[in-house]
């Protein structure tokens, strides 16, 4: 009995069916799009903190240019919506009309988590050498903690549930984020080490790591609301229904 040759046993070993190669491929497609509408939307922030060497010594300045985060992100999370399948391959205009569609409720709920931010971090370092820092500094870190985790399931909201009101999609992300904390945790890890990996090498990163890491944080996201949403697929998934009198 003959021993196969080297050439066939590495043919086996590469040997992979086409649908995975597609959904591979498409995987790959949908991060490109997300990080390229990524790219887009924040132009003026990146360009600014390229330019710019100590970031954190112009809070305002950054703060507003941070507003634009937001869009974006819910803009990447209606775009990654609309993959139904691991197949499915969304073109660019999706992303273009999820960042429309989503604009004013996303600016909205992300210009007040930066206001409410801002304002926890100035406390935060005022009271670090004060006399009742040690006991009001960790419960300001966890609340910023929490105001991040609510805040990425506002984003979501806007896509999950496009007819809530702000005061409502504020309560369930407030609840979920604290019902869920893994997850949520989890999420804010994720976006954590995408930003130091585009922070460490701009162009590799920014071409790489934001997409994938928006790929779990929307299925985290997905996977903590599904409690409250029954129905939680975005908006132009199904047709509407129609009501009973």
């Amino acid at each position: 009995m003959t021993a196969p040759t080297p050439h066939r046993t590495l043919s086996a070993r590469v040997n992979v069916s086409a649908d995975t190669w597609t959904t591979v491929w498409s995987f790959v497609h949908r991060v490109l799009v997300v990080n390229l509408g990524l790219a887009v939307t924040n132009l003026p922030l990146l360009v600014a903190l390229a330019v710019v060497a100590q970031p954190w010594r112009y809070p305002v300045f950054f703060g507003l240019l941070s507003i634009s985060v937001g869009p974006s992100l819910a803009a990447a999370f209606g775009y990654l919506g609309r993959a139904e399948t691991p197949a499915d391959q969304p073109p660019v205009g999706v992303f273009v009309r999820a960042y429309r569609r989503s604009f004013v409720p996303a600016i909205g709920r992300w210009t007040a988590t930066v206001a409410l931010l801002a304002v926890l971090t100035t406390d935060i370092v005022v009271l670090h050498d004060s006399r009742h820092g040690a006991l009001l500094v960790p419960l300001l870190a966890v609340t910023a903690v929490l105001v991040l985790a609510a805040s990425l399931l506002t984003l979501a909201l806007a896509v999950l549930a496009p007819h809530l009101g702000f005061g409502p999609a504020v309560r369930i992300a407030a609840y979920t984020a604290v019902r869920r904390a893994p997850l949520s945790l989890f999420s804010l890890v994720l976006l954590l080490v995408a930003a130091l990996s585009v922070n460490q090498a701009p162009l590799l990163g920014l071409a790489t790591v934001p997409g994938c890491a928006l790929v779990a944080v929307w299925a985290n996201s997905r996977a903590a609301l599904a409690h409250l949403l029954p129905d939680d697929e975005p908006e132009g998934h199904h047709p509407p229904r129609e009501e009973r009198p």
